[in-house]
């Protein structure tokens, strides 16, 4: 597993030993890091925060989270959303690309324009399910923009929307989300209740 460079490490909340095989860490570099004030922001959780159980496998109906991102810097063509888990070897959780120009947003559940497959294979939201005995996972919401449109088709590999974006990003923001299951009670008769 490659090294977390340390710009990266000062970057995120709380850095994994995985961070280093995030797309960001191949893509990014300090100074693209909110370039131009882009910033990536949820209305479910904040930096670091836990992600409610509505948006894993926890739930029946569960969804993606929503998200909402400023202004782009000048110049940009297109934004590219990748979410991976730092603790996971950078395990594939969303792909989404397509998004236009400008301050925006996905709802929660959203379908959005184009996305390409995750580690399950399936171009949609995959999600999070770390083991019940796992400390918490970190989700990192990775949000590019890019001097120039990628072109790829709905359904492309996390490798070929990697390196279409390769020496095209102009910023960076990021978000982490953290999640762990919780330990199943295996005796009630051993609960304490008031």
């Amino acid at each position: 597993m490659p090294d977390c460079p340390a710009w990266l490490e000062n970057a995120l909340p709380d850095a994994r030993e995985g961070a280093g095989a995030l797309t960001v860490a191949r893509l990014g570099n300090a100074d693209l890091v909110g370039a131009g004030g882009l910033k990536l922001t949820s209305v479910a959780f904040g930096d670091g925060e836990a992600l409610d159980p509505s948006f894993t496998a926890d739930e029946e109906d569960a969804a993606a989270p929503p998200l909402e991102w400023s202004q782009p810097p000048a110049g940009t063509q297109e934004m590219v959303l990748v979410v991976e888990d730092a603790d996971a070897g950078a395990k594939c959780h969303w792909l989404v690309f397509g998004l236009t120009a400008q301050r925006g947003k996905l709802m929660e559940g959203e379908v959005p324009p184009r996305a390409g497959k995750n580690a399950a294979g399936k171009a949609e939201w995959l999600l999070p399910a770390p083991a019940e005995d796992e400390e918490p996972h970190h989700y990192i919401f990775q949000l590019f923009a890019l001097d120039a449109p990628i072109g790829l088709s709905p359904g492309a590999s996390r490798k070929a929307l990697v390196e279409a974006m390769e020496g095209h990003v102009l910023s960076v923001a990021l978000l982490t989300g953290t999640y762990a299951r919780d330990k199943e009670i295996e005796d009630w008769d051993d609960l304490e209740v008031e």
